[in-house]
């Protein structure tokens, strides 16, 4: 028997669509990232709290101020590509090979709800094996190089986070991040949805193959963004309890989710849980065309330039 793919495996073509997707994006926009964790973390009173509007930007001149770009807006961003090339990476290779194993329908196709399904259970799987670069990422994020005690980078942070915390600390924030499986199940979905629509009203215009599968920059920007909104709209609060997770070294702060919730609520207001959304949104729009886009035209490459395989 033979498969098509550039690689040995056409599930390894998608993990590295992944890959590539993953670390071009993470470099671009790195800083709305710490600004957005730091935002997710302030757990100032709703009496306390500044103005929402200009938050963005205020905090960006702050940290280049203070900090510097390199070691300020760019800090932490060794764990952040470590986790992101290999969530996208590992997702795209489960997603890929989940939806391989599922029935199709009379017309060789997945429904909306095996999409959904497919999503989850690849989001699940890669979210433990990547929430310790997460934990790295959010406690490195939170602080600066002049933080005591605050991870030097990448190795160091899993070195001490496995001595000091061990398997606790290594998964801590975990429940929330399961949470946010729905995220990329509601994601997936929706932009799975988008694409089969658009392909089969290639098809009826006469196209086939390949070339309805082709479609053009501005259909996948307008696909991943739509989808990406709805699903960051309908989840963020999810992210907002991670972080507050993970950048606590003990447990004494939240005794577990629910718990976190009514601090935050009666504390912060529904605000509280929507910190840091507005750099998200700005972060969210470019980011998610920019994967999109780099792993539909890898996707494509390797497509054309597959050769067989034997399996």
């Amino acid at each position: 028997m033979t498969t098509k793919s550039y690689t040995s495996s056409p599930h390894l073509d998608q993990a590295l669509a992944g890959f590539g997707a993953g670390l071009v994006s993470t470099v671009i926009l790195h800083p709305l990232d710490v600004i957005k964790i730091r935002f997710q973390v302030d757990e100032r009173k709703k009496s306390e709290q500044r103005p929402l509007i200009g938050g963005t930007v205020r905090s960006f001149k702050k940290i280049v101020r203070n900090e510097g770009v390199w070691r300020g807006l760019y800090r932490g961003v060794t764990p952040n590509i470590a986790g992101a090339t290999a969530s996208w990476s590992l997702y795209f290779w489960w997603y890929s090979l989940i939806k391989k194993h599922m029935t199709k329908n009379e017309e060789g196709k997945l429904s909306p709800f095996q999409h959904l399904t497919a999503s989850a259970e690849a989001g699940a799987i890669t979210a433990v094996f990547t929430n310790p670069l997460w934990v790295i990422k959010t406690r490195m994020c939170t602080t600066t190089r002049y933080t005591p005690n605050a991870y030097t980078g990448l190795l160091n942070g899993l070195r001490r986070l496995a001595t000091e915390e061990g398997i606790a600390g290594l998964y801590r924030g975990m429940v929330p991040a399961l949470f946010g499986v729905s995220h990329g199940a509601i994601q997936f979905m929706a932009y799975e949805e988008m694409k089969k629509w658009r392909k089969d009203i290639r098809e009826k215009e006469g196209l086939a193959g390949l070339d309805a599968e082709r479609l053009s920059t501005a259909e996948y920007l307008v696909m991943a963004a739509t989808s990406k909104v709805t699903a960051t709209v309908a989840t963020y609060p999810y992210q907002v309890l991670r972080s507050r997770f993970q950048s606590q070294t003990t447990q004494d702060k939240y005794k577990g989710v629910m718990d976190c919730v009514r601090q935050i609520y009666r504390a912060e207001g529904y605000v509280g849980f929507y910190k840091g959304l507005s750099p998200n949104i700005i972060r969210v729009l470019p980011g998610t065309c920019i994967t999109f886009v780099v792993y539909e035209r890898v996707s494509q490459y390797l497509r054309e330039n597959a050769t067989e395989h034997s399996v």
